[in-house]
């Protein structure tokens, strides 16, 4: 069973995969980091200002004790966060879009094999069976 797993581990597949799911994974760092700390600044500054992710929605207020605990956190729709997410998403489709396309246009194009040739339609078989009956 031990040999079994190491076959099945050391098959191409599963190593590409893992691969592609550590560069997905360092890919996705980036790109929040350069969504949040670049392209969101830039796009509050045009827009007033505004912090995109602190737009938001109250539902209810955080209440608070006397000596200023909070006893009920703040229930809100963070919408603004989720606009950070939606560009977050845009920016790594368009990522992957480039590697994708890239990779296949440095793969070699597939050499099409020469086609079989034709054999003998039934008509020619019985032509020259009947042919051959003749004789």
């Amino acid at each position: 069973m031990l040999k079994e797993f190491k076959a099945f581990i050391m098959t191409g597949n599963v190593i590409d995969f893992a691969v592609a799911v550590i560069l997905a994974g360092a890919v996705g760092l980036v790109v929040n980091g350069f969504v949040n700390d670049i392209v969101m600044p830039v796009v509050g500054h045009f827009a007033g200002g505004m912090d995109f992710a602190s737009l938001k929605v109250i539902l209810s207020e955080a209440v608070a004790d006397a000596d200023g605990n909070v006893t009920t956190p703040e229930n809100a729709i963070r919408w603004g966060a989720w606009v950070n997410t939606i560009i977050n998403l845009l920016i790594v489709g368009f990522v992957l879009f480039l590697i994708v396309k890239a990779y296949n246009k440095s793969k070699k194009p597939k050499e099409e094999e020469p086609a079989a040739p034709a054999g003998p339609s039934e008509v020619d078989l019985l032509t020259e069976i009947r042919d051959a009956l003749k004789k």
